[in-house]
């Protein structure tokens, strides 16, 4: 079972009695700060023997003195035959209030540590703790792994290539590629040679305190998790050691308490102010301290200290024993510390807040396990394994090969073929077997999905029989691992001797086209028809309305517009449900779906949230449908959209400075960037175009950037008018010095436009770089380097 699997049961399971266990601890985090503020707190060079003297005139009857959890000081005795317990002032003795257990409700405590169930409750508790531990590990893998921590760690850079972040799984409608009509399509490009893992793990640890998207419910639950994850998880494992104490489960103590013989023969007992422990003691180190018994000559000091505890004879001064504390009492203390607050209030008061956050915790995972069942794919028709006759395995990280599985389901069914479909991790056959599919997406750097990844091993072991095994692949060329998952289950299925009916195919970018076509090479194989039918499943979109427009005349029969929409906020409760359009950031994608189109098309953004209004910039493609549809629009005309993430081109993190490279439409995301760099961090924008006067978008935006000191400096090349310095690249090679220095001293790059553009990009900065000793794919491997092409 994987992490996730792990995070999402438990949560679901024990997330209620954990939730009960954090607002108990929060409820019960009050105490320690009251007690803190109320207690007057010993100075720090106070001996415990003059705190004696100082109790001892006000209270003549004092038999025992502690330093309570909150720092403060109490006084335990009697006043003729009444037991007296009171709070004193260490600074003067004075006695000051009466002392008494905390005010809180005694059924908190008992719910807290034992759900009002006794000792049974105690062993609840303890499970419950335990449950939450492994929570928020869970946890904290899953946002490492999210934010690129864990993987930085976990992979053995140093001896193979790195790859920088893969998805090739993910849903098809987030890929499109839009083939019909040319539009658009963006990736961050991260092909990551090698590396130091403390390199890697240094881009890591930047990307984990970079922006979150996703729902509101996905967001507040990542950003809750940064902040208090490692609190739940260390308040967890303390209340674990607690347990097994209160158990019996780890004994605290020392051992028997040594025999100790007084030297009293009817000699005066000293005063305390001559016994040499007492005098070296400080109050802040004392726990609690019982006086002898006056009426008997025979008794002896006790002091307990956080150190251990000793017997001091009260007539030579001398300390008969002591009793180091031990290992498990040391950790205890902390334990509780930890645990509770006692004795640090501010600490209470994270704690409290902490514990707090488990519902937020709760509600949110709640909400986003919810949401992934509405968008779950479910299987129809799915017969029992012994019974098919057609077989189909899926590897998916996301879920969106399921859609394809879903599809070809459907389609054999339809054909007669009784079918069974299941994760890939459950691969076998039976009797009645006549064919297997298995589509596989690979994930991360050519890895296996979480779920399928002992599915090789389990293949690799299993007898081969004469059923033909078709694998199908998914994922993106652009990555060195392209399908690296699914051309290793074929290398091992042709090894062990299964045969196939189509040889391997792997599909690009979710392609729905390529998909249909692989469909009918199966349908041909088999002699019978088929007909898959997939249709992407679309997220939930919201309308944008059109705020305003600028055209520009662009290419012949090519007209362009920059357009600016509102951005609907909703309604937080309507946001936590994950209606509305997410929050976005330049360089992030909007999906839009244009009337009588079910794919949608996707171009990048020049705005962020922040920005209040979404902004994109759209070329007209010849008969595109989208392109069509969004420079016919009017202000106050609306249209569908949707958000996606993409994280590889995104700003994130600090950069020392950027250079951003773009050509035609390419410079909207880096318009963007410019727009929100509100910290004036250096950036130099290489922007080319065919003509000034047609096709110079943004360009009083960039004016008043430069005004601004948004933008350090713009160097421009125009290909198609006399002296207009040529392409982006040429402008590159004119700056080679400027550039090599910039990159010397840390610049970060993104370049944003057609692919042979960026491929001249790269070959011009390669030859800049080379004298560093550095090249673009380092730059990549560093994360300072990304693309955004169509």
């Amino acid at each position: 079972m994987g992490w996730k699997a792990i995070h999402r049961w438990l949560g679901l399971v024990g997330g209620a009695l954990a939730l009960v266990l954090g607002l108990s601890g929060a409820l019960l985090a009050i105490d320690p700060v009251q007690q803190a503020w109320q207690a007057p707190q010993p100075a720090p060079e106070l001996s415990v023997a003059t705190l004696v003297q100082r109790v001892q005139r006000t209270m003549p009857g004092v038999e025992e003195i502690r330093r309570l959890p909150s720092g403060g000081i109490a006084a335990f005795g009697f006043d003729g035959e009444q037991a007296q317990a009171r709070h004193v002032d260490p600074a003067n003795g004075q006695l000051l209030a009466l002392y008494q257990p905390s005010s809180l409700p005694r059924w908190v405590k008992n719910l807290h540590r034992a759900l009002l169930l006794g000792d049974a409750g105690r062993w609840g508790a303890a499970g419950a703790a335990l449950a939450l531990a492994v929570l928020s590990i869970s946890g904290l893998v899953l946002l490492l792994r999210r934010m690129g921590v864990w993987r930085a760690w976990s992979v053995e850079s140093e001896n193979r290539p790195q790859r920088g972040q893969f998805l090739p799984d993910l849903p098809a409608h987030s890929r499109a590629m839009g083939q019909e009509d040319g539009e658009k399509w963006t990736a961050a490009v991260d092909l990551q040679p090698t590396i130091s893992k403390p390199g890697r793990l240094r881009s890591g640890w930047r990307q984990l305190g970079g922006p979150v998207r996703g729902t509101l419910a996905q967001r507040l639950h990542v950003l809750t998790g940064r902040v208090v994850l490692a609190l739940l998880c260390l308040s967890s494992v303390t209340a674990l050691f607690m347990s097994a104490t209160t158990l019996g489960l780890m004994p605290l103590e020392a051992g028997p308490e040594p025999e100790v013989i007084s030297s009293a023969g009817g000699a005066a007992a000293l005063p305390v102010g001559q016994l040499p422990l007492l005098q070296s003691l400080r109050v802040q180190d004392l726990r609690k301290l019982n006086l002898p018994d006056a009426a008997d000559p025979t008794d002896t000091w006790q002091v307990s200290t956080h150190q251990g505890q000793g017997w001091i004879d009260r007539t030579s001064g001398q300390t008969l024993a002591w009793q180091n504390a031990t290992l498990a009492q040391r950790i205890d203390d902390w334990a509780r510390v930890l645990h509770t607050g006692e004795s640090a209030w501010p600490w209470a008061v994270v704690l409290g807040l902490s514990g707090l956050s488990i519902l937020l915790f709760w509600v949110t995972g709640v909400l986003i396990w919810w949401q992934g069942r509405q968008d779950a794919v479910r299987i129809a028709g799915n017969s029992p394994l012994a019974q098919a006759d057609a077989l189909i395995f899926v590897a998916s990280e996301g879920g969106s090969t399921w859609g394809f599985a879903q599809a070809l389901h459907g389609a054999l069914v339809q054909a007669g073929h009784r079918v069974h479909s299941a994760g890939l991790e459950h691969f076998r056959t039976t009797a009645a077997t006549r064919q297997v599919f298995i589509l596989a997406a690979t994930h991360g750097d050519g890895q296996a999905p979480t779920h399928a990844r002992r599915a090789l091993a389990r293949i690799t072991t299993q007898t081969a029989s004469a059923v033909p095994v078709t694998v199908l692949g998914f994922g993106d060329r652009q990555y060195p691992a392209f399908c690296a998952f699914a051309q290793a289950l074929e290398a091992a299925l042709r090894a062990q001797g299964w045969p196939a009916l189509l040889p391997l195919e792997g599909i690009h970018q979710q392609s729905a086209q390529q998909f249909a076509r692989w469909g009918e090479a199966v349908a041909k194989a088999l002699g019978e028809p088929l007909a898959l039918d997939y249709r992407p499943r679309l997220p939930a979109t919201a309308p944008l309305t059109l705020l305003a427009r600028r055209d520009y005349l662009g290419q012949t029969d090519r007209p362009t517009a920059i357009l600016r929409f509102a951005w609907p906020r909703l309604p937080w409760h309507e946001r936590l449900r994950g209606r509305g359009l997410a929050r976005f950031a330049a360089g992030d994608l909007v999906g839009i779906v244009a009337p009588g189109s079910a794919v949608p098309r996707y171009y990048s953004l020049a705005s962020g949230s922040d920005d209040g209004f979404l902004e994109i910039c759209v070329r007209q493609w010849p008969g595109g449908l989208c392109s069509t549809h969004l420079l016919g629009l009017q202000p106050g005309d609306s249209t569908q959209a949707f958000i996606r993430a993409n994280p590889g081109f995104a700003l994130t993190g600090q950069h020392r400075s950027m250079l951003l490279i773009g050509a035609g439409t390419g410079v909207a995301p880096l318009a963007g960037f410019i727009r929100r760099n509100d910290a004036r961090r250096p950036m130099h924008l290489y922007f080319g175009a065919r003509d000034p006067a047609r096709d110079y978008y943004f360009e009083p935006e960039i004016q008043r950037w430069l005004g601004e000191q948004r933008l350090a400096s713009v160097q421009t090349a125009f290909s198609r008018v006399p002296g207009g310095g040529g392409y982006v690249q040429d402008a590159l090679r004119r700056d080679g010095e400027r550039l090599r220095d910039l990159l010397a001293r840390g610049a970060s790059v993104r370049v944003c436009g057609s692919r042979p553009m960026a491929h001249g990009v790269a070959q011009v900065l390669d030859s800049i770089l080379g004298t560093l000793d550095l090249s673009v794919r380092e730059l990549k491997a560093q994360g300072r380097y990304a693309e955004d092409l169509f």
